[in-house]
């Protein structure tokens, strides 16, 4: 169940220090931003991508590193295939989520889990440009000459139980998400670093499909 929370919170970071973040100071103008942001994302109709994922544990000293591919498609499409060093397929269509991992294969529907609801939307709307407006955080934004750093606290009894802050990275070039840090209420975190991006290119129904 817990590895399955982390994988559903896909999609992006700096490292997360005290109050501040180094090489990036406070958005001066934060509707601007959310209404950039906003428009920006509605742009997108579907994204390519590959990612390498960093894992750091809190009880050892070596990283966890992995990488795979992932895509997106309008509305609320996502699938995550982890390649390297394991498999691991994670697809999210709408209110249904499909996971497999080697032999085993597993469908939910969010409908009937608030907590998965609940993150179904954050992915959704981390891609799409409305996770500045989502009641189940707090949100401080902060900036630099390449990126803007979005920090959110949970204050969702339920998100609260894993998370300490998601902190997700944005492109100044495109507002596409370039990074996304997990920090655990556990001290373990997780980065996942989106590269190689393609935006609008066209993406088959097939890969979304959840029988």
């Amino acid at each position: 169940m817990h590895k399955l929370l982390l994988m559903l919170l896909i999609i992006g970071s700096g490292s997360n220090l005290s109050a501040q973040y180094t090489g990036y100071a406070p958005l001066s103008d934060l509707s601007k931003f959310k209404e950039l942001f906003s428009v920006e994302a509605q742009k997108v109709i579907s994204i390519k991508s590959d990612f390498t994922q960093e894992k750091n544990l809190s009880l050892l000293s070596e990283k966890i590193l992995s990488q795979g591919k992932f895509w997106f498609k309008k509305d609320s499409r996502v699938r995550m295939e982890y390649t390297r060093p394991f498999t691991y397929l994670m697809i999210i269509n709408k209110d249904k989520v499909f996971v497999k991992d080697g032999q085993k294969q597993n469908t939910i529907s969010t409908k009937s889990n608030k907590l998965f609801q609940q993150i179904n939307k954050i992915t959704v709307d981390c891609v799409q440009g409305t996770v500045l407006t989502n009641p189940d955080f707090s949100t401080r934004v902060f900036e630099n000459k390449s990126a803007y750093l979005v920090e959110l606290s949970p204050v969702s009894k339920n998100l609260k139980e894993f998370f300490r802050t998601i902190v997700v990275t944005v492109d100044k070039k495109d507002y596409s998400v370039t990074n996304i840090e997990m920090n655990e209420t556990s001290g373990d975190n997780t980065i996942i670093h989106f590269i190689n991006k393609e935006m609008n290119t066209n993406l088959p129904d097939a890969l979304f499909a959840i029988n």
